[in-house]
């Protein structure tokens, strides 16, 4: 995990970022948020996006996303990363743009764009461009953001080109870096094609131009660090509320958050007591039980976390069907009391296929109270939180608020695994199921397979979720 971050906040490697920084005078894109965030508590999204991704040396997706404040105000960041191939728009950084998206209109965050972009990579247009959840989203959701009266701005500190030049300009207030930041729909190698005229970047779309010009910039800065502090200014008269914080006292848990990396399940099987990772993240260690003698297989309940409090929803063994109709009865206590909800996924892989009748009924049953679940899951109004702390395989996974139950946040521990079905179990499953997939080199293909693609880093590389967190981290 620590060698894959290193990996990414390097973006485009060490000869791209010397390029960027000393031959091109732009700061790199992490320099860029210290100069525009009040401290350092910034969270990154998604940070592993990309990695392995099938689009030849491209080591991440070219785009840094994350929370954190300017002027006390929580703001999303949406970073363009010009050392990843001059910061061109690939699939994966289409999808991380519109995550980021999404997390400013569920939670209502100030939306900060920097934009260094070279524009949609061409060869994968079919992938980026005419879609509903294509790259064309990302301007239709600037105009929902400024319906919803939610701020939007843009710094143009790099290259705007193509479909990168909508997204200052469709921003509320936009800022252009003399020299260095450019805005057109087609560069000057383009313009000679077409017309043989010879044309600069700097007077075919530079920041005097969009400044006094056209009017597609509305603040000109003769350097980047100005500039940031422009949208510094620029943040702190938009009128908008910091979100406010009570400084509620809170206990730390009474055991260390540490002891969490030697409790993080290695066999994904549910044998680990789970009140023993809750012990470490709840404050003072207090945990206001419900139903702690019925469906002992999912522990449900009360605690705080940093002062606020929170139903927890664990997983302590496979999602029987007691355990399921507690889940559902007091998924909806908290959605009635508007209590946010925190789920701690370590499912079990599925059990065996039945053998007999009675064995199909309870199954069946189990069934039906695990859709009893999924439905309070999806109804409930109140913030959800999900944390993959060790398997998460089948179904299960949709009552316990997967990705595709939408919760707010989703985040796994390193030593998580996702998948339909736990590998492992693979030979019982094909050999209850079809007796062509019996054939042992076939099988062992599929289990390698199935390995591979259930790991945390694989899930995260295709932003399944908002990022891999080390245990300790978690509250």
């Amino acid at each position: 995990y620590s060698e894959l971050l290193q990996v990414v906040s390097k973006g485009g490697g060490e000869n791209a970022v010397l390029r960027h920084t000393q031959r091109n005078k732009k700061l790199f894109v992490r320099e860029r948020l210290k100069l525009l965030l009040d401290d350092e508590s910034f969270l990154e999204l998604s940070p592993l996006a990309g990695l392995s991704m099938p689009y030849g040396d491209v080591p991440a997706a070219g785009c840094l996303t994350g929370i954190g404040k300017i002027c006390g105000i929580w703001c999303v960041f949406v970073a363009n990363d010009a050392t990843v191939k001059g910061g061109t728009i690939y699939p994966i950084g289409v999808k991380k743009q519109l995550r980021a998206q999404e997390i400013a209109m569920q939670n209502r965050l100030v939306s900060v764009y920097l934009v260094d972009s070279g524009g949609a990579f061409l060869p994968l247009q079919s992938e980026l461009f005419p879609d509903k959840l294509h790259g064309g989203r990302i301007f239709y959701n600037e105009a929902i953001l400024s319906a919803m009266k939610i701020p939007q701005v843009a710094v143009v500190c790099g290259s705007c080109v193509a479909g990168g030049a909508y997204v200052p300009t469709m921003a509320e207030e936009a800022v252009i870096v003399d020299k260095i930041g450019t805005l057109f729909l087609a560069g000057p190698p383009l313009v000679r094609a077409a017309t043989g005229e010879y044309v600069s970047p700097e007077d075919l779309g530079g920041a005097t131009l969009h400044t006094r010009v056209s009017g597609c910039s509305d603040h000109f800065a003769s350097s980047e660090k100005e500039a940031y502090e422009c949208v510094r200014n620029i943040i702190s008269t938009l009128n908008y509320e910091p979100v406010p914080e009570e400084l509620v006292e809170h206990d730390h848990p009474l055991y260390s958050s540490d002891e969490l990396l030697g409790l993080a399940p290695r066999d994904y099987s549910c044998t680990l007591p789970v009140k023993l990772v809750l012990s470490r993240l709840l404050d003072g260690s207090r945990f206001q039980e419900f139903k702690a003698d019925y469906g002992t297989t999912l522990v449900t309940g009360f605690g705080h976390v940093e002062g606020h409090l929170v139903g927890v929803v664990a997983n302590n063994g496979e999602l029987s069907h007691d355990a399921a109709l507690k889940g559902s009865h007091f998924v909806q206590l908290c959605s009635h009391r508007g209590i946010p909800i925190l789920f701690f996924q370590n499912t079990a892989p599925h059990a065996a296929e039945p053998t007999s009748i009675s064995q199909a009924e309870a199954q069946a049953n189990r069934l039906k109270a695990q859709a009893s679940m999924m439905a309070a899951v999806a109804c409930a109004a109140v913030p959800k939180i999900t944390i993959v702390i060790g398997g998460c395989f089948g179904s299960e996974s949709y009552a316990m608020c997967g990705r595709s139950f939408s919760p707010n946040f989703l985040f796994l521990w390193p030593n998580a695994r996702v998948a339909l079905v736990d590998s492992r179990r693979l030979s019982a499953v094909s050999q209850a199921g079809d007796s062509d997939c019996t054939d042992e080199s076939e099988l062992k293909h599929l289990k390698q397979k199935l390995e591979e693609e259930s790991s945390a880093f694989y899930s995260s590389a295709r932003l399944w979720d908002d990022g891999v967190i080390l245990p300790q981290n978690t509250r």
